[in-house]
């Protein structure tokens, strides 16, 4: 069951991997970048590394992925045909194409050897299945409490910082 799920998650994230790379709709190469983040988060939590799968989820698609496509959706790239279709859209010149496609494709030679020349083994015991977040809380409220607590307030000073600056200080009445 383990290793259904361990490939149905990696065809998923490949398959969204590869969207990204032939769509020409910004949209919905970030939609797909959300499944790919998702399919990762997945390969996470199966590999024992379920701190890493929520992080992944809270960070990459909580975060970064919407701050994208609000990115995406408020930039407007105005278009001499005024096409509402062609919005969003990406052109690459054909020679660009064709030199992509040359780099990732050797790219890829190059990390297949790589990987088919390795001779993966096993070292040491059996990873248990012990999860990983109660001891990551624990350190963190432990023995890491005060990096933890001037981390916490370096970040709010900056926020603050960044809220000062973004002020309007000349208003314009």
């Amino acid at each position: 069951m383990e290793a259904a799920a361990f490939y149905g998650f990696s065809v998923l994230s490949i398959a969204a991997a590869f969207f990204i790379l032939f769509s020409r709709n910004l949209i919905y190469a970030a939609f797909a970048l959300f499944l790919t983040f998702l399919g990762v988060a997945a390969l996470y939590v199966l590999a024992g590394a379920d701190f890493l799968g929520v992080a992944q989820i809270m960070i990459y698609v909580g975060g970064i992925l919407v701050l994208l496509i609000f990115g995406i959706m408020l930039t407007h790239k105005p278009d001499k045909r005024d096409n509402a279709t062609a919005h969003n859209k990406i052109e690459i010149p054909t020679k660009r194409e064709i030199w992509g496609f040359l780099l990732g494709a050797g790219f890829f030679v190059f990390l297949g050897r790589i990987i088919f020349l390795s001779d993966f083994k096993m070292a040491g015991n059996s990873i248990n299945s012990k999860s990983t977040i109660k001891t990551i809380g624990v350190e963190l409220m432990t023995s890491h409490l005060l990096p933890f607590e001037i981390a916490g307030i370096l970040l709010l000073v900056a926020l603050v910082g960044a809220a000062y600056l973004a002020l309007n200080r000349n208003p314009a009445s």
